[in-house]
């Protein structure tokens, strides 16, 4: 299936950085909550992330990631999800996050 560009820029992607992780024990599959600083523009946003295999909470604190920021909050048990961490599956279909190669301002768009 082919989309057209304005398909594409209706996905606003944007670059932020985690400033709190925690296990999320009550997810039906292994998950972290995380907080993400998009900068000002945006603000911090909230997401579960099914990311335990190669992550532990304290080390993603600092670490920039891509994130869809413009999906409906979505319900994932007690905990609204206000944004999508995107990631690319290792070999074993687990998750592996993204982000820019160098620091950049948070809320950067994906262009």
């Amino acid at each position: 299936m082919t989309i057209d560009y304005d398909d594409f820029t209706r996905v606003d992607i944007r670059v932020g950085t985690i400033v709190a992780a925690e296990p999320f024990p009550e997810a039906r599959r292994p998950a972290f909550k995380v907080w993400v600083d998009f900068g000002s523009e945006i603000g911090q946003r909230k997401s579960s992330a099914q990311i335990t295999r190669h992550y532990d909470p304290q080390t993603l604190i600092g670490r920039q990631v891509a994130a869809v920021v413009n999906f409906p909050p979505k319900q994932i048990g007690k905990f609204m999800s206000e944004c999508l961490v995107l990631g690319f599956p290792d070999g074993d279909g687990e998750v592996v996050l993204i982000g820019p190669e160098r620091p950049v301002p948070d809320g950067g768009k994906l262009f």
